[in-house]
Order: C-alpha cells, then structure tokens, then sequence
C-alpha cells in the first residue's frame, strides 16, 4: 500500500512562497536492494529551496540507506536523483560542493580543540580563514568554546560542532541524519533552534531523517513518510493534518446537555477523556460551527482546544502495511 499526498502549501510572504517553489532535490523511483531485500523502494522525493523538510520514519524504514543514495555513498538500484535541477551522477562534483550531509554522528580529533578540528576539516576542501571558522562557531553558538578540546564536550556540543563543520563549505542544502539522536531534552532543544535558524536567518535548505514526532511538529515546514522502504505521503505538516478528522478536548456546561447535543450531529464523534474534559472529533473545518452550535443552545464552552494529532496521523497511515 503506498498513499501520497500532494507538496505543500506556501509560507506567509510572497517571497518565501516563490523560493520554496523552487526544487532543490528531487528523486524519481529511487530505490535499493540488497540481495532479494529492498531497503528502499520507489522514493519519489520533492524537496523545495527554504524548506525544512522532515523525513520521517521508524527506525530501519529506509531514512538513512535513501540519505547515502542523496550523497552517493551508495549507489541506486533503480531510480535518478536530481539536484538543482542537475542529475547527481552525471555532474557530482558540481552538485554535490552546493551540499553538505552529516550522516550518524560527526567525528572528531578528541584531543585537539574545536577551531583546530574545524581547521583541519576545512582545508581538505579549501582554505579557510580564521574568521571564518569563529563565524561558524558563533553560529552554532560555540565561539566561547572554541579553544577546548572537543574531549571535554558533551554529545550535543558535538552535534552542533559536526554542523559547524558542513557551515564551512558555505553548502545551499544541508542533510542531517537523526541529528537529535541520543541527546537529552537540553541538547535537542538546541539542534531544533539552531535547524530552524540555519533556514530562516540564513536561507539554508534543511532534510532531515528522524524517527520522532515531536521533531517534525517542532521544526518541519514540510515531511515525507516511509515505512518498511516505502513512501507512503509527502505534503506540508498541516496539509498532512487537516486532511485527517480533528480532535479537540472540550469543557463545557451543562455537560449532559452537551453531550446530548452532540450525539446527535453526524460530524462528531465524542471520546472519554480521562482528565475530565470531553475528547471530540470533529470533521476537518468544522470546529468553529460545533462552537456555534453550542453557544446557539446555550450551553457555556469554558475551554476548547486541539490535540497534536501527527502522532495518530503516523500510525493511521502506516496501518497494515506489510513488511518487505
């Protein structure tokens, strides 16, 4: 079973709408097989300029073997990649200096500091000025640090260290790989803040592969989900959300007389609630007319407000599908 939803919608400007329609990867029956098993299968992959595109997924879906496809450290087994409109294999070297990609985590000389790493990285590709590796450093808001040695960093230090890094090639696209993985609350938080700066402040493309929720509810402007190796919808967070039914948790007065009230409208569906409240569900753009409904019957509405439904939107579309 494989269910795709259109790209996204556009952003609040009229600027940012026209970059965003602009494709920076695009990927076109992609797919790779090991022996009689397919990791990936059939990825068709729309990625536009001034996204922060979530690639979201279970561990071993296929997030990661699609990623090393994007970079070429694995070749297709079917399928073109294109980016910037060029195609990846034909013209790597020119494709692939506009990006940079951190796949698992980055890796660093311990025992030197965090400039001298960065030193050393960034003249395997060109020179690099000083000014320029303090600026990456400021950026991932390292400047103070830059002269410890990366022993003495903790894991999510290093995270925003490996960005750093890819910051030096300047790249337009940048690729992470569960880049909040294995971090605490703390060290999330930042790679979150510092991915959405990347894209706001600084007009960076964002993919990114992560087997959270949270993280794309957080941070994405637009996802695509796979599971077991195939893509099964691509589209805007919200696109992807509002075609799902609503659900709102409802405090109200009289509550009987509410409940009575509702149960007989065919676009509510009412849940228990354990805290209390009443849960409904509610048929997508319709929430302001049961308000209506009920303030019209007067019945008091002391609070009403949605559940984060990404979650339920996951697991209802990932239903059923067998392994491969």
């Amino acid at each position: 079973m494989k269910r795709e939803h259109p790209s996204g919608a556009g952003t609040k400007t009229g600027t940012h709408r026209r970059m965003k329609q602009e494709t920076v990867l695009r990927t076109s029956g992609l797919g790779k097989r090991f022996g009689a098993r397919w990791a990936a299968r059939d990825i068709n992959l729309e990625v536009h300029r001034g996204d922060v595109f979530c690639f979201l997924g279970p561990n071993g879906a296929g997030k990661s073997t699609t990623i090393r496809m994007i970079l070429t450290l694995l070749l297709p087994t079917t399928g073109s990649i294109e980016i910037f409109g060029k195609d990846l294999h034909a013209e790597r070297s020119d494709v692939l200096s506009r990006v940079c990609g951190i796949v698992e985590k980055p890796d660093f000389y311990l025992y030197l500091t965090a400039y001298k790493n960065l030193e050393i990285f960034g003249s395997l590709t060109r020179r690099i000025s000083s000014d320029e590796i303090m600026e990456a450093l400021d950026i991932v808001g390292l400047k103070s640090r830059a002269f410890d040695k990366v022993k003495t960093f903790s894991h999510g230090m290093k995270q925003r260290l490996g960005i750093a890094q890819a910051l030096l090639t300047t790249p337009e696209m940048i690729i992470l790989d569960e880049p909040t993985a294995g971090l605490d609350p703390q060290g999330m938080k930042e790679v979150r803040e510092l991915i959405t700066m990347l894209s706001q402040e600084k007009g960076m493309t964002v993919f990114l592969s992560t087997h959270l929720l949270s993280e794309v509810e957080l941070v994405a402007t637009r996802m695509a989900v796979i599971n077991h190796g195939e893509m099964i919808a691509q589209g805007s967070v919200a696109e992807l959300l509002e075609q799902e039914q609503a659900e709102y948790s409802l405090r109200v007065s009289p509550l009987k007389t509410a409940v009575k009230l509702m149960n007989g409208l065919s676009w509510v569906v009412l849940r228990p609630d354990e805290k209390g409240a009443t849960r409904v569900r509610i048929d997508s753009g319709r929430a302001s007319e049961l308000i209506r409904f009920l303030v019209m019957h007067d019945i008091e509405v002391f609070s009403f407000y949605p559940h984060r439904t990404l979650e339920d939107f996951f697991l209802k579309i990932t239903e059923g599908i067998s392994e491969i």
